[in-house]
């Protein structure tokens, strides 16, 4: 398949990706201990409306009977996941291993919008993000790719560690939860991948909160969502083959 088409098609997939996760994006992005959405808020009318027609709905962020806000906002997700995938396809990913990598990030671009929304990574995408990101690359093994699962099942098991000790420094158990999917990502390629990915994981945190501060839109004692540079850390090193 030519490079152009594969890219077209790896977005139309991401939006497609994104816009199947908006209802559960929806149902999750509530304060910790509240039960889950399943309606819109102002009129109660179910979400998404039953159909084709109320899945394309649901893509404007509002509601499709009284209008008002409810969801993401329009084309957030979708767009999210869609220049995700188009950013890795056109990077020349393919095989099993690369598929693990659309998974993580189908999974990463819903937690992000809720990670950003309320800080918290709910464990209904946290652990299939894990658990299907080590599966995918257990085929990449199957299928003779370059890389290592023994490697990959190691660095999971010691990212998760090193996120688990930072518990007592703030860290999030949503964050130590994704850290399997991180690691392993990482891991298959090489250790060097999974000291640089980590590392890039904390750095682009440490900028974000740096131009939230400089911009006002934060203080130094603001928690940050951490989820969203775990995954971009670890997809951007894995990408350029580390």
């Amino acid at each position: 398949m030519p490079p152009m088409v594969t890219v077209v098609v790896a977005l139309l997939a991401g939006l497609a990706a994104g816009a199947a996760a908006r209802p559960l994006i929806f149902a999750r992005a509530v304060p910790r201990g509240e039960p889950n959405r399943t309606a819109c808020p102002s009129c109660a009318t179910s979400y998404p409306s039953p159909g084709l027609r109320g899945q394309l709905q649901a893509t404007t962020g509002r509601c499709s009977s009284c209008g008002s806000k409810t969801g993401p906002a329009a084309g957030l997700p979708e767009l999210l996941t869609g220049a995700s995938f188009a950013a890795v396809a056109a990077a020349g990913a393919s095989g099993w291993a690369s598929a693990a990598q659309y998974w993580l990030l189908a999974c990463g671009a819903a937690l992000t919008v809720i990670d950003l929304k309320v800080h918290r990574l709910p464990d209904i995408l946290t652990l299939p993000a894990s658990a299907g990101t080590l599966l995918l690359l257990g085929g990449a093994a199957l299928a003779g790719e370059p890389g290592s699962i023994w490697r990959a099942l190691t660095a999971a098991v010691v990212v998760t560690a090193v996120y688990l000790v930072l518990v007592v420094a703030g860290m999030g158990m949503g964050d130590v939860k994704l850290a399997p999917a991180v690691g392993a990502l990482l891991g298959w390629s090489s250790w060097t991948s999974v000291l640089w990915g980590t590392f890039a994981g904390f750095a682009l945190a440490a900028v974000a909160s740096l131009a939230l501060i400089l911009t006002g839109r934060a203080s130094a004692k603001s928690r940050l969502a951490f989820g969203p540079y775990m995954v971009a850390g670890a997809v951007v090193i894995f990408s350029v083959g580390m």
